[in-house]
């Protein structure tokens, strides 16, 4: 079965790996000396927050790699939360193709048809360690016949996504939507 339409040739795909990584192979020492001559970074707006109230509205997942590339805003959110002593509440609302991320090793395998446990268990916990609310829609997890023994230790699950979201911005929250 061929992985990619364009590439049903294995040849013909693996010459296109293959030039890909003599492209990097050649790029990347021009990369790096670029990086070794460019001036230091300068921040020319810096921001510290006072007070910030924060919800995420995680509907969708995009993956940077295997990592979902909300967790590299999430977790510089809660690092200047902590740098800056600013108070306030981040508040993770999970709902359709993104609420398998808070599920337990279990049904994390059933679902996505796996044996390796939820991979993202360890970030979900270390969100909630740091103060980090984690939300799942009530409306996804019926659909999905989710209970909450099915979620990863401090899930917690709202009615609906949407109007959880809602009500949120009207108590002045920010939203930032992933």
């Amino acid at each position: 079965m061929p992985i990619h339409r364009e590439y049903s040739d294995r040849r013909r795909f693996a010459g296109a790996c293959a030039a890909i990584s003599v492209c990097a192979a050649v790029l990347a020492p021009a990369a790096a000396a670029r990086a070794e001559a460019a001036p230091a970074l300068h921040i020319d707006v810096p921001v510290t927050l006072e007070r910030g109230n924060v919800v995420f509205d995680i509907g969708h997942t995009v993956l940077n790699g295997d990592t979902p590339y909300l967790a590299g805003d999430i977790t510089t959110l809660i690092g200047d939360y902590a740098a800056g002593k600013t108070d306030g509440r981040i508040v993770l609302v999970f709902h359709g193709d993104a609420a398998y991320i808070t599920l337990d090793d279990e049904t994390y395998d059933a679902v996505r048809h796996v044996k390796t446990g939820n991979p993202y268990a360890k970030l979900l916990a270390g969100w909630m360690h740091s103060g980090v609310e984690v939300e799942l829609c009530g409306v996804t997890a019926a659909a999905n016949h989710w209970t909450n023994a099915n979620l990863a230790a401090g899930v917690k699950v709202n009615t609906d996504a949407m109007a959880r979201v809602t009500q949120l911005e009207q108590q002045g929250y920010t939203l930032i939507y992933e």
